[in-house]
């Protein structure tokens, strides 16, 4: 026996109010861009955000690639129903690309859901909501193709000092065992100029690192005929004044030139990083999951951006228990692994996706025997990572410090942030010295290493230096526009001040004389693009 739970009408008291919300976000880099994005439409139209507060409008913006992201989904709508029953006027909404794949089946099992909509549709949002307290009726609208690209809709950005910059959606590999070009359909590529004007107006915010996203970056400009055209996006964005920090994710090996090797080498702010997906060492399961490069020529890549970037960390990712995959196609993947030496890899365990061609091919493995191959690969990777991180010790790293990325700072006392490789540094501020705020730059030196992170700990006559940024007075005004107070430790000192053997010049706008630096008040919390948009696209595996 099902239970219904009936949209409940919002009393007229209520009504006056503005209405709250929360967006969740399960998956990939997309989503989390896509999320900013439905943040800032539900914000366009007038709802606040529930800031800890039960929320009057959920919005679940789910995921399709791993095999947990229905139950996932699920049990979070039955946890939401208790809360439902209980909260007058609550609308629950579910959009992503599990919503795209699964459509009407998300009302059938969950028939408390008020919305449901997908990949395509995302600025129908607060439309649909209305109409469903309106009616009292739940709304689905799935569209098969991109309504509006996503990167004109309103955007609430989660960080003050780095943005994620949508090239392209969509992806015209046919990966047996990927649901992604079902869901976001073919590859649509963004006019240059607009992505160009998307990240000056970051810049303008405050914002001095921007990510570019797409399923498949490198092959932007294949619907625009320039398959030039990604290396020159770089050496363009490596241009705009003021942004400091360029990366970008995903490419695909198969697509990876040398002109874009010479773009990252000669474009000071691109990064030292790259994310290049392996998936597998074997080159029969690289056949059977059509993958049109081989191990060989992954291994080249490698070797190519070594050479002209040899600070290089690159990273990866794993499939492992492909269906057919034996034991010696396992040891390839193993063998690949240690030649490429990756900082890290994201490494996952092959689950059947419906829709997908590998779902139906035969001699699929065993659980407990993927289980074990992860094993082995898991602790392979890790003793890698381990000895990479190793050789960081004593090394002189600029860090862009950051919220959110150590979840045991107040415990150890240190403050976290990436480094240019984008790896994770945990770092302590020396007694005395001037306190960071997110988006300022610390120079420091590494003193220990872990697998998954450097340390940088304060000793005597070790240099430590804050450059105070644009960031960081962004930072400092989206706090005093949302009414909070800036941390003690963010105005201490001035920039500039050094511990040590360092020297600080304080080139930040910020820069301060020891009363506390100069902060601009003018940041916007929501910008909306206006400028009209060549074709869809907007993308991230």
């Amino acid at each position: 026996m099902s239970t219904v739970l009936e949209s409940s009408p919002t009393p007229s008291a209520a009504a006056a109010a503005p209405r709250t919300y929360e967006v969740r976000t399960f998956g990939c880099q997309m989503n989390v861009h896509d999320s900013e994005r439905l943040s800032g439409s539900l914000e366009a139209a007038g709802y606040l955000p529930a800031a800890g507060r039960q929320a009057d409008i959920v919005v679940i913006n789910t995921c399709a690639v791993r095999e947990n992201a229905d139950n996932k989904l699920y049990g979070t709508l039955g946890h939401l129903a208790a809360l439902k029953r209980d909260h007058a006027g609550m609308q629950i909404a579910v959009g992503g690309c599990l919503a795209q794949k699964d459509k009407s089946v998300i009302l059938e099992k969950a028939p408390w859901v008020d919305v449901v909509f997908g990949t395509h549709n995302m600025g129908a949002l607060p439309t649909l909501l209305e109409r469903a307290r309106h009616n009292d009726e739940a709304q689905l609208e799935i569209l098969e193709s991109l309504d509006v690209f996503p990167s004109t809709l309103p955007t609430k950005r989660d960080s003050t000092y780095s943005g994620w910059v949508s090239i392209s959606v969509g992806c015209n590999n046919t990966c047996t065992f990927c649901i992604v070009p079902a869901l976001r359909g073919k590859e649509k590529d963004r006019r240059p100029g607009d992505i160009l004007s998307e990240i000056r107006a970051l810049v303008d915010d405050g914002a001095v690192e921007v990510t570019l996203l797409g399923q498949n970056v490198n092959s932007y400009g294949v619907e625009f005929g320039d398959r030039g055209a990604f290396a020159k996006l770089l050496r363009a964005v490596g241009t705009i004044p003021g942004l400091e920090r360029i990366r970008f994710t995903s490419p695909h090996p198969a697509a990876f030139t040398d002109d874009v090797i010479d773009a990252m080498a000669e474009t000071p702010s691109v990064m030292p990083q790259l994310h290049m997906p392996l998936q597998s060492g074997s080159d029969r399961i690289l056949k059977a999951m059509r993958r049109s490069y081989r191990s060989e020529k992954f291994l080249g890549i490698l070797d190519r951006v070594r050479a002209r970037i040899p600070n290089a960390a690159i990273s990866t990712d794993i499939i492992v228990g492909f269906p057919g995959e034996t034991e010696a196609d396992f040891l390839e993947t193993l063998r690949v692994v240690e030649e490429a030496r990756f900082a890290s890899a994201f490494t996952f365990q092959y689950s059947i996706r419906p829709g997908t061609p590998a779902a139906t091919l035969p001699d699929q493995l065993p659980k407990e025997v993927v289980q074990e191959r992860y094993e082995r690969l898991v602790a392979v990777q890790d003793r890698i990572s381990a000895e990479e991180n190793q050789k960081q010790v004593g090394r002189r790293v600029e860090i862009l410090v950051a919220t959110g990325e150590g979840r045991k700072d107040k415990a150890t006392h240190r403050l976290s942030g990436r480094a240019e490789d984008s790896r994770l540094v945990h770092f302590e501020v020396p007694e005395g010295a001037p306190a960071p705020r997110p988006g300022d730059v610390v120079t420091t030196t590494i003193t220990d290493a872990k697998p998954f992170y450097l340390i940088a700990d304060a000793a005597p006559g070790s240099e430590f230096s804050v450059r105070r940024t644009r960031a960081g007075d962004a930072w400092d005004a989206a706090e005093i526009a949302s009414c909070a107070v800036p941390s003690s430790t963010s105005g201490a000192g001035h920039a500039g001040a050094t511990n040590g053997t360092g020297t600080g010049t304080g080139t930040g706008t910020g820069t301060g004389t020891g009363t506390g630096a100069r902060v601009s008040l003018g940041l916007p919390t929501l910008r909306v693009a206006t400028t009209p948009i060549y074709d869809p696209a907007d993308g991230q595996r």
